[in-house]
């Protein structure tokens, strides 16, 4: 009985140590970036377009407190080592415009202009923190995104507003189509609008901030849809991935982290990266930072 008694007194110390160990290392753990590997079909992709490689990041959150800058120019710089075709950059690059956004746009451009400095073909959307939208119902600061709309073009990375661009590579004439769709929570998206000048049965791949967006593609239209805005949740359970807090607090239908299966319309594949940054508090606990390469092949 004293042995039962002893280990009994040390049971709430012992969990007070693991929640200090868990509150120590969610500081941590966004300092570690996650390098994901992908493969998608695409229907029609040329042959010149088969084996490349496109790489994804999204969500920096600039100027939230304690934000992960340095993993963010830590992401880059593994993209320019891997050297892909083309870079995506999925939106909410800065956390909360204030009345003075300068030094949250100058860091944020300063992270991606390598890419551009490269040689390295790099496209953007905005999402709904670049609007200064921490909620839905927050109204858009149309001014502040378009100040960072204009900083990000000057730097040579082209943002997307519901619209569609033609991919080439060197010394190639065969196209890849780029679609990028607006902020969601802005009220900004309009996916017909998207896909209106793309020639039929074009191969294509989709951007994206906010993966709700992807429910108003029609079928077959987006063979590779890319997004963020979910954080990976955050905060989750080990081994399961939708058991987030992120899910438990967003009454958005989120698909926190990689592919969302049976999601959208047949033929559509929608592939959510957890992105850099967090909101609210600079944690992330089970839920590293993520940069996605995705090894495009022929359908």
């Amino acid at each position: 009985m004293k042995n039962i008694t002893k280990i009994l007194k040390y049971i709430p110390l012992g969990l007070l140590g693991s929640i200090a160990l868990l509150i120590i290392w969610s500081f941590i753990e966004p300092r570690i970036l996650n390098v994901e590997n992908e493969t998608a079909k695409i229907p029609n992709l040329p042959n010149s377009w088969s084996g490349k490689k496109i790489g994804q990041i999204t969500d920096f959150q600039i100027g939230l407190w304690g934000d992960n800058r340095g993993t963010a120019r830590r992401s880059v710089a593994k993209l320019i080592e891997a050297k892909p075709a083309v870079a995506l950059i999925s939106g909410d690059f800065i956390y909360h415009p204030g009345s003075n956004i300068k030094p949250e746009i100058e860091t944020a451009v300063d992270i991606v202009r390598p890419l551009v400095e490269a040689g390295i073909p790099t496209y953007a959307v905005l999402g709904n923190h670049d609007y200064g939208m921490s909620s839905k119902s927050a109204p858009p600061k149309i001014e502040k995104a378009e100040r960072l709309e204009m900083a990000l073009e000057s730097a040579g990375i082209e943002v997307l507003q519901n619209e569609s661009v033609q991919l080439q590579l060197p010394g190639s004439k065969e196209s890849l189509y780029l679609v990028g769709v607006d902020s969601l929570w802005a009220d900004r998206d309009d996916v017909q609008q998207a896909l209106s000048n793309l020639p039929e049965s074009s191969p294509r791949i989709t951007m994206m901030h906010n993966p709700d967006s992807f429910e108003e593609f029609p079928a077959n239209s987006a063979p590779l849809a890319v997004a963020g805005h979910t954080h990976g949740g955050q905060v989750r359970v080990p081994g399961f991935p939708q058991w987030s807090w992120l899910r438990f607090t967003q009454k958005d239908k989120v698909y926190a982290d990689g592919w969302a299966k049976g999601y959208g319309e047949t033929g559509n594949q929608l592939y959510v990266n957890p992105g850099i940054g967090m909101s609210i508090v600079p944690i992330r606990l089970f839920c590293p930072p993520e940069l996605t390469f995705f090894t495009l092949e022929t359908e």
